[in-house]
């Protein structure tokens, strides 16, 4: 076990790091939620990572997005996610998609995953990234932000669970995001993701979690 995951022991064992390093990660998503979640999983030591989105960044992602920089205005966000990548754990194999998930893409994208992170920002993606995964049998971490708010769940393959919170002609909520939601929703989903991999996850990752941070109030709400 390397020194830089001491830390993570005891809290998680050497059996599940070598099941985490043993797994893929396709984040759908690079911006304010994806920038975070490819942070953690970096971090945890996932070995490897597939980091997909079309996006530049541009001033108003700054208030945000761990990725974002002064510097960096007009990047694309997928290349950036991989660079922090690197930069912070070479021994992860990270992959960037300089695309948009769409219907031509999505299965070639999940071909080699472990479980997919919804870090999108539009329902007609969202529901391309849960039939593409109900497709190839993965798992989904859904995660949403607006403004104090997030949500969070674990989506088994096939069970239709964004298709239910987002009916077909149905648009997203306001795209207000304060800097710390990304971060605790990313945080939440990562830890769902990890318990997952690692054959952990409860009934309780199964049900959606909405929570705000203005006053901490966090409830869990059974679908289907």
């Amino acid at each position: 076990m390397k020194e830089r995951y001491s830390r993570n022991i005891p809290a998680v064992s050497e059996e599940d790091m070598n099941k985490l390093r043993q797994s893929r990660v396709l984040v759908a998503g690079c911006g304010g939620l994806g920038g975070f979640i490819i942070e953690y999983l970096a971090r945890m030591g996932v070995g490897a990572v597939t980091a997909v989105d079309g996006d530049v960044f541009c001033e108003s992602n700054l208030n945000r997005q761990i990725l974002s920089t002064a510097d960096n205005m007009g990047t694309n966000k997928a290349q950036a996610a991989a660079d922090r990548v690197r930069a912070i754990n070479p021994d992860v194999d990270v992959r960037a998609v300089p695309e948009f998930l769409t219907e031509k893409n999505a299965a070639i994208l999940m071909a080699d995953a472990d479980i997919v992170m919804d870090a999108l920002d539009n329902v007609k993606s969202r529901h391309i990234l849960e039939d593409a995964a109900a497709e190839a049998g993965l798992a989904i971490v859904h995660g949403a932000i607006c403004g104090w708010d997030l949500q969070v769940m674990l989506a088994e393959p096939g069970a239709g669970m964004l298709h239910a919170l987002y009916p077909e002609g149905s648009s997203a909520a306001s795209k207000t995001s304060l800097p710390f939601t990304p971060a605790a929703c990313a945080a939440l989903q990562v830890s769902m993701a990890v318990r997952y991999l690692c054959g952990r996850a409860s009934d309780h990752d199964r049900e959606l979690l909405i929570g705000s941070l203005k006053d901490l109030s966090f409830e869990s709400v059974i679908l289907g």
